[in-house]
């Protein structure tokens, strides 16, 4: 058994989240934490929100709230939406706690006295309009790389090129619009990541089994231009975390904060703390997770994010890590995505394009995207959401597929032996076939998943399932039944034994559906199956099962233009940043 610590990248604050964030951390981290659990390993898969920055205060003022009921009713939200996608969190917090201020503040502490902060005075914009700074997201204009006119002054979304408020063309103020900008100066904190350059680089250089784009990615900021350079730490805004020295006040520095993207990542740590208070345990609870003194040593830590988010976690935050001098544990492996597009277009929070996940479960069940997402995740390459393809895909696995499979055999098994596992008759040939095929396939999943090689897993998945409809077109038992009901029995049997199995692997994949599964076949618990054989056999003859409802209805293509129509242009309630 291994100990397994997992982090989804945490979603900003500002509005609920699309499809596209959906699968690019938080889902495949819970498909992944739910498959190493069933395999009986040790999980902590730990999430936020991120409820900081620009991005926070924007929102709350467009909503006309004041930004810490805003973040609060936003937690309550987004902790709702992962609740009924089946995202099991160990702990879903948010970088607002007390816990993250305590711990940014000790880690920006423990890089001070480690001389890997300097304060730099500097020329930054300012808004006669709004009487403020203007750091980040507070302002808009066109990027200098690409031409995009709504880039935000962190980063341009088209292209996803890191910027400076500065560098924008054309600056407008986000919070009012305001053109009449200035430049000012004022003080701030750096982290002195150049200085960690080298060390980063070996420290990459060591992940052997990183995926291409996370390394890659990586090393072309240490490597391109003039190499990675420091990054302010601190803005002039009045919600986030106090700038501190551990406890003791930063001369200097009064009323500034700690930037977002400083303190976001320390939240992964504090919301594990966070975990230990939610259950009344103390903080050893916690460090064995985090500290390799405290007994993290044996810990393997993997992280979940999209492409965008690999610099800060590549460099920044083991910046923070490395530099703080203490024994905290760094991840192993990260495991990053490319993005999801919508139709032909790009999914967008700030633009209320796509499909968000509180109108997804309006169209279909959780287990209907949670599969479609899973089946396409964007790894090795961006993948397309057409309305097209998600008809397809669910009709094709889902409905025509398993939940074929699992109708045909119930409702048949009803009429001619009642609502229970047949007795009578021997497995032969048929099932010897079936059962080593299962096996075989069974293996190529397991491996799969264990490579978090997702689209490949549930390609292996789909397979399996596959092979129980061969099996039972082959066998027939409605053929068989007049002339040979042992036979029929024995069919049915092995049949049912499959519905079994397909609840048990499928359900880091599909956990409403494999419950729906297990009720039915009166099954309190399901290990993970050893052998094909052995769990082909754990329903004795004489167990009593329900048949399910329809586990899968088909879209037609009326639904499937309806829901096209629908989500053509922006979310109407859209006001995040």
């Amino acid at each position: 058994m291994e100990r397994i610590l997992i982090t989804s990248a945490i979603p900003y604050i500002n509005g609920i989240k699309h499809l596209g964030n959906l699968v690019g951390s938080q889902l495949p981290s819970d498909v992944y934490a739910r498959y190493m659990r069933a395999r009986g390993h040790e999980v902590m898969h730990i999430c936020a929100t991120d409820a900081h920055g620009p991005p926070a205060e924007i929102a709350a003022q467009k909503a006309g709230k004041p930004v810490a009921a805003y973040c609060a009713e936003m937690w309550a939200v987004q902790k709702d939406l992962s609740d009924r996608f089946g995202l099991g969190f160990d702990h879903f917090g948010r970088s607002s706690s007390q816990r993250n201020h305590s711990l940014t503040q000790h880690f920006a502490g423990q890089l001070a006295a480690a001389g890997l902060i300097r304060a730099v005075s500097e020329r930054q914009v300012y808004s006669p309009t709004d009487g403020r700074f203007l750091p980040d997201r507070y302002i808009e204009g066109t990027c200098p790389n690409c031409g995009y006119e709504s880039a935000r002054g962190d980063q341009c979304e088209n292209c996803t090129k890191q910027l400076e408020p500065t560098e924008l063309i054309d600056p407008r103020s986000a919070i009012s619009g305001a053109t009449d900008l200035e430049v000012r100066e004022t003080t701030h904190l750096y982290l002195r990541q150049s200085a960690m350059a080298e060390r980063l680089e070996h420290w990459i250089q060591t992940r052997t089994d990183w995926p291409i784009l996370t390394t890659s990615i990586a090393l072309k900021w240490l490597r391109d231009g003039d190499g990675l350079q420091d990054r302010g730490i601190t803005r002039d805004l009045d919600w986030g975390i106090p700038v501190k020295k551990g406890t003791e006040p930063w001369p200097g520095m009064e009323g500034k904060v700690f930037y977002v993207w400083f303190d976001a990542p320390i939240e992964y740590i504090a919301a594990t703390a966070e975990w230990a208070d939610a259950t009344g345990q103390d903080d050893a609870a916690w460090l064995r997770w985090w500290r390799t003194d405290r007994g993290a040593e044996d810990v393997r830590y993997v992280q979940f994010m999209g492409k965008d988010n690999v610099p800060f976690h590549t460099l920044s935050f083991p910046v923070t890590i490395l530099g703080s001098g203490e024994p905290w544990k760094l991840v192993d492996y990260i495991k990053a995505f490319n993005y999801l597009t919508y139709q032909g277009g790009q999914f967008s929070t700030s633009q209320g394009r796509g499909v968000f996940m509180d109108q997804a479960l309006e169209v279909q069940p959780a287990d209907v995207w949670r599969w479609w997402l899973m089946a396409n995740v964007p790894e090795s390459s961006d993948s397309a959401f057409t309305w097209e393809a998600f008809q397809q895909g669910v009709n094709k696995d889902l409905s025509a597929v398993l939940g074929n499979f699992v109708s045909r055999v119930t409702k048949f098994c009803r009429a001619r032996f009642g609502e229970v596992v047949p007795e009578g008759g021997a497995y032969g040939p048929a099932e010897a076939e079936a059962s080593a095929a299962i096996d075989t396939r069974l293996r190529a999943y397991e491996a799969a998943m264990e490579a978090m090689e997702f689209r490949k897993a549930a390609g292996e998945l789909r397979a399996i399932w596959v092979l129980g409809n061969e099996y039972l077109q082959t066998a027939a038992p409605w053929a068989v039944f007049k002339a040979d009901p042992d036979r029929s029995a024995a069919i049915l049997r092995f049949a049912l034994n499959l519905i079994a199995l397909y609840a048990a692997i499928s359900a880091p994949f599909l956990p409403f559906t494999a419950q729906k599964l297990q009720t039915a076949l009166n099954l309190e618990t399901q290990r993970w199956p050893g052998t094909a054989a052995d769990a082909l056999a754990e329903l004795a003859g004489g167990h009593s099962f329900q048949v399910p409802d329809n586990l899968f209805a088909k879209i037609t293509d009326d639904e499937r233009d309806a829901w096209q129509a629908r989500f053509a242009g922006k979310r109407a309630e859209a006001g995040a940043a």
